[in-house]
């Protein structure tokens, strides 16, 4: 049992829960699990029960950004996407999640949130960042093209990505703005992009899988061995954790 934190959106006047297709299909098919949507309720949401019934979490992409005054950021540009309901959900729930055992997954946005949990910073426009590349993806493209792999991470020697990918380098996606400007206490580099910048990590002192990626691993997961190598790896550690429980 894989929960999967939605979005809080408008559709019309009324409020409703999503999460993407892609995720809840690596879910299934990549990691091996039963996909459970976990509305963004805030403080509404008892946290405890919620631990006590799911093997894994899934830290999904989103067009929103994490509220910048959760990391002491400047304020947002007009127009930029937030969703606070769901920052109130995840912030508290992934150090939770970690300290409970239960293995954590970040991708995008969900790896900006695990940062920020932890009391990391984000850059808003990486872009703008002297001696920073340009992560974003050209929006006029067809998708294929969108998420088709642009430039190399090294993986850290001896990290959790470096054995399963098997390689020191490899090929990934790349649609973000934003990104990590400092890395919070506790949070250990996995790779790194040609730039510098961090584009991943783990928890350190996790008693379980607790990783996050930058990119969208997500993506067509089935043909892509290392993507299905990560989902894998979270799959198997959730069912650990299902025989526990």
């Amino acid at each position: 049992m894989i929960g999967i934190p939605a979005d809080r959106r408008m559709l019309g006047a009324h409020p409703f829960h999503a999460v993407g297709e892609k995720y809840i299909l690596a879910v299934t098919e990549a990691a091996g699990g039963l996909p459970f949507l976990i509305p963004s309720l805030g403080d509404r949401l008892d946290i405890g029960q919620l631990l006590a019934q799911v093997d894994g979490i899934l830290f999904t992409g989103s067009p929103s950004n994490v509220e910048p005054y959760r990391y002491d950021g400047e304020p947002s540009d007009p127009g930029t996407q937030h969703d606070p309901e769901r920052d109130a959900t995840t912030l508290p729930l992934i150090p939770a999640a970690v300290a409970a055992g239960v293995p954590v997954f970040g991708v995008c946005r969900g790896f900006q949130e695990m940062n920020v949990a932890y009391g990391g910073s984000l850059w808003q426009k990486v872009q703008e960042q002297a001696g920073k590349l340009d992560h974003r993806e050209d929006k006029a493209q067809p998708l294929e093209v969108q998420y088709a792999p642009v430039h190399e991470v090294e993986l850290v020697e001896g990290g959790m990505l470096r054995a399963l990918a098997g390689a020191g380098r490899v090929r990934v996606n790349s649609l973000h703005a934003q990104g990590v400007r400092m890395l919070a206490p506790g949070l250990a580099v996995e790779a790194r992009s040609p730039d510098g910048l961090v584009e991943a990590f783990r928890v350190a002192d996790a008693p379980h899988f607790a990783l996050a990626v930058q990119w969208h691993p997500e993506w067509q997961v089935m043909s892509n061995s290392f993507s299905r190598a990560m989902f894998a790896a979270f799959g198997a550690a959730s069912a650990e954790r299902a025989q526990v429980r």
